[in-house]
């Protein structure tokens, strides 16, 4: 039982530093500025945004995955459909609450990968544009 609870601790603590580490690579592009960290649904506190950001007037909802050196799925393979109708439901929440609606809203994820060894270059890979709310919907 603590092997499990000591598992979920520290894949906590890996999910914040990978959030950390992906708010300052794409905190360090032109033209993007942070809105939003960790944002939660009101209504429904398990639905999470990880990162609201903007990029030259574009409203970016990234999802973070972080993942050890060697991990067997890829964190951009780790949104899988379960995940996207979460992350669809978080999105129409946070934008309906919003007095001014955006133009336009894009979805992407930036996986995180933890080297194995203290002080190593963690790998960042930011895939932008991932089709996540379909064709119809309008922010």
């Amino acid at each position: 039982m603590f092997q499990r609870l000591r598992t979920f601790v520290s894949a906590l603590a890996a999910g914040d530093e990978g959030e950390r580490i992906a708010r300052r690579f794409l905190g360090a592009k032109p033209g993007w500025q942070l809105v939003a960290c960790n944002w939660r649904n009101p209504r429904d506190r398990r639905e999470e945004l990880d990162l609201v950001m903007r990029e030259r007037g574009i409203l970016v909802f990234v999802e973070v995955k972080a993942r050890s050196a060697g991990a067997r799925v890829p964190g951009y393979y780790a949104v899988d459909r379960r995940k996207k109708a979460a992350l669809r439901r978080a999105i129409m929440a946070y934008v309906a609450a919003l007095r001014e609606k955006p133009r336009t809203v894009r979805f992407d994820v930036v996986e995180v990968t933890l080297p194995a060894t203290p002080g190593a270059v963690p790998g960042v890979l930011h895939f932008e544009n991932i089709p996540l709310m379909g064709p119809g919907w309008r922010p």
